[in-house]
């Protein structure tokens, strides 16, 4: 999955770099390109570990302005950088990201409003689980958080923020970073008008270890922000359905 992306990603313009780290060991053919760096890890490290380890590496560069954490199952439908850079910095937002769509081309769930106990106990027995039902096309819109396969941070927000928790080692960093940005008047911004296609593994449904994960991470974040979520000006959620 990995050679192919970063293909993708260099025939992007806007790409100034991209940094690869091998979790674990593993060889990969990838492009002979000097804007290709590759970071082998002695030991595993999780999601937001991997990528504030990432960061450090452009944090200082002039030459570079925008981090977009990427998983390594996503697939560009295009260059989605233009359209999502455009569009963050006409709406004054520090975070954007594009639709994401599944290898079939349905929508997923990677746009929804901050997660609660009623919401889980209500997406469990079938009812709304707060995601939002965007469609292709339409309006950039504000979400209250988004997915962590595909965001596009300004490099002064993410470093506003602290990169991401490095204590929810896998699941919930991408929630908690969104609730950060906003507590910090931070806009995250989707776009509809581009979108990433992602191969999703669905790995805590099938792999106990990864559900593990999951449930500690929800746990942890409703530790941190139980019933200290920010309060969104509804102008702030255009496209809210």
């Amino acid at each position: 999955m990995i050679p192919p992306l970063v293909a993708e990603l260099l025939d992007c313009k806007e790409v100034g770099l991209v940094i690869v780290t091998l979790n674990v060991p593993e060889t990969l053919a990838l492009p002979d390109d000097a804007r290709v760096l590759l970071i082998q890890n002695e030991s595993p490290k999780g999601f937001g570990a991997n990528h504030n380890a990432a960061f450090r590496h452009i944090e200082n560069d002039p030459r570079l302005h925008f981090f977009c954490p990427i998983n390594p199952d996503v697939h560009l439908s295009g260059n989605p950088f233009p359209t999502l850079l455009a569009t963050m910095d006409s709406l004054g937002a520090g975070l954007g990201v594009p639709l994401v769509l599944s290898g079939k081309g349905q929508m997923e769930d990677s746009l929804r409003r901050f997660p609660t106990p009623w919401m889980l106990l209500s997406k469990a027995v079938g009812g709304p689980d707060g995601r939002y039902h965007a469609q292709p096309g339409q309006a950039a819109f504000f979400p209250e958080w988004a997915a962590g396969m595909f965001m596009l941070f300004k490099n002064d927000t993410f470093a506003r923020l602290k990169g991401f928790d490095e204590a929810f080692f896998l699941y919930y960093e991408d929630v908690d970073i969104c609730v950060r940005a906003w507590k910090q008047k931070i806009r995250i911004v989707a776009c509809p008008k581009v979108s990433i296609i992602h191969e999703a593994q669905r790995d805590s449904r099938r792999k106990f270890r990864y559900l593990y994960w999951h449930i500690t991470s929800m746990m942890r974040f409703f530790y941190k922000h139980g019933g200290r979520l920010p309060n969104i000006p509804s102008a702030d959620l255009r496209g809210k359905s």
